[in-house]
This record gives structure tokens, sequence and C-alpha cells, in this order.
């Protein structure tokens, strides 16, 4: 007699999740073997959901932290929604006044409630079924398993906004930053779900170029990792992500005449500043880490 199959959990917290890197554009729908799925890119808490037993609801961070105390109504819709095994990948979401709010999701539980404040569930993967780990599937597949696992279950968790037409994406890119939303992950369609950095999932968020004011070498002089600049509101940042090995070349070269005396920076640490400061071009990537990344010295340096 052959035995019956296992209906429980196959997934247990914790799981590391699978992360989009960093790009510039939104990639053409021709770029990537097998297509690409486009969804919206929420500011909200990543969020792991597993359903356990006794319809428990763990829902982990993305540095393994139980969630489900925070957010209960969500554990507990999925609780009483979804069968034991099932484990969903998404983004915890606020909402004020017509739009995301992720300072909210920082408030507690009871503050959220007395100001009436709407979370919900935004699912973009499914991971597990009951009795079946479906990561090693593509994308494909999985986007398709996620929508029978999601079709009744309804507000307050819902999938994600998604879709295969390029051109439908770029118009939400454009159209749907008044609502907070940060941009367009691309994902392969033929992706499986693996823990860490992908390029095959990648992420495009909303970009500000702006001029700032190079002060200062972080690193080595000829070949630097970082620059201290000045912002048009006068703050002072060091940019991010580290510069390519060809912008630490042109500006190790640019700086060489103009270098002062090491020093250190009370705020950002050791720097060579710069005794004649350069104006660079920048880029002030939108949501809650801020960031600014350099792009060139401006001609007129």
């Amino acid at each position: 007699m052959t035995p019956a199959p296992a209906t429980g959990p196959v997934l247990r917290p914790p799981v590391d999740v699978m992360r989009p890197r960093p790009a510039d554009e939104i990639p053409e729908q021709g770029s990537t073997a097998g297509g690409l799925q486009y969804s919206l890119k929420l500011d909200g808490f990543r969020a792991l959901a597993f359903v356990l037993e006794d319809r428990r609801v763990y829902l982990q961070s993305r540095s393994h932290r139980d969630l489900s105390r925070e957010f209960p109504e969500i554990a507990a819709h999925l609780g009483a929604h979804l069968p034991v095994g099932v484990v969903l990948d998404g983004e915890l979401c606020a909402y004020r006044d017509g739009r995301l709010s992720f300072t909210d999701l920082l408030r507690s539980h009871a503050d959220r409630r007395q100001a009436g404040v709407p979370v919900s569930y935004i699912v973009f993967d499914v991971l597990a079924l009951p009795g079946r780990d479906v990561r090693p599937l593509p994308l494909v597949e999985r986007w398709k398993l996620l929508g029978t696992a999601l079709r009744e279950i309804g507000p307050p968790v819902q999938p994600v906004l998604a879709t295969l037409d390029e051109e439908t994406a770029r118009g939400w890119f454009r159209d749907l930053r008044a609502v907070g939303v940060e941009g367009i992950v691309a994902k392969a369609l033929r992706s499986p779900y693996r823990a860490g950095a992908t390029w095959s999932w990648r992420k495009v968020r909303h970009a500000d170029t702006l001029d700032g004011t190079l002060l200062g070498l972080v690193g080595p002089v000829d070949r630097p990792r970082a620059l201290l600049v000045r912002l048009p509101d006068d703050r002072t940042v060091t940019t991010s992500p580290k510069l390519t090995p060809a912008q630490a070349r042109e500006v190790g070269a640019l700086a060489a005449g103009r270098l002062g005396e090491p020093a250190e920076d009370p705020e950002h640490g050791p720097v060579t500043p710069l005794a004649d400061p350069l104006p660079v071009e920048l880029r002030q990537q939108a949501g809650r880490h801020e960031t600014a990344r350099f792009v060139r010295v401006r001609a007129d340096g």
C-alpha cells in the first residue's frame, strides 16, 4: 500500500529570502531568455508567511524576526484562509491618505489601530504548498500556483500588481510614484527561488538627478571607494554604492592636484578632503533608504 503524501509543512522558519539587485533602467522584455514579469516595488516590511500547525502563522522578517504579534490581523487572516504548509513571500504595507506609509509600519499595533491605519500583505511569490517545496519551480509556474492559493482569500491579503507587458510596467513606474510606489521589479520567468541577491530579479527605483559638490575621497586617493559630497540642501553624505573601477580611476585622476591632508570627519570617518572642491552629478534614489549615487564629475569642474 502506497503511503499517503505528506500534507504538513515542508518549510519552517527561518528561511532566507531571494533579493533583487538594483538596476538603473527597466529591462526590455526581450532582454532575458524566457521573458520577464514586471511587478510593483512597494515600500513596506518584507515578510515570509508560514502557515504552521493549528493554522498558526509565523510572519518572518528579512532578518528572521517574528512579526506576527505586530501584525496580528494579517496573521489571523492567513491562518483562517490558507492550509497548513503554505509559505508565501510578500510585503507588509501600511496606507495613509491614499498612499503607502512606511513610517506607520514603525508604530505599534495599538497606535496603528487607534489611528485607523490599515495594513495589507501584498504577496508576490509562493515557496511551499502543503507537503511540497515549490522553490525549484520557475517563477511562471509559481505565479500560477500563487494565484490558485490566493483565489478566495481576499483583503487584506492580495497578490502584487504584475504584468508581462513592458509598456504597462513603464506606465506604472511613471504614474504610481504619487501613491508611494518605489518602482518596478523585473523578474525572469524561468527563475527558481534561491536565497540571496540575484540578477534574475532586478529592482528599478525612482531617482532624481541633482548637482552636488565633491568635498573628499574615502579610501585610496587614486582609487577611492566612495565620495564625501554636499547635497543642494547642504547635507553632507557619502555616496553609495561603491564606485565602479572606471569611476574610481576618473575621480582619482581629477582630484590628484586638489588633495588636502587626510582627516577624520566626525560623521563619516577617515577622508581625504579636496582643497578645491569639484562639482559632481548625483542620482538620489527615492524611498526610506535615501542614498546619493555618484554619476560623474561635471564638465564645468
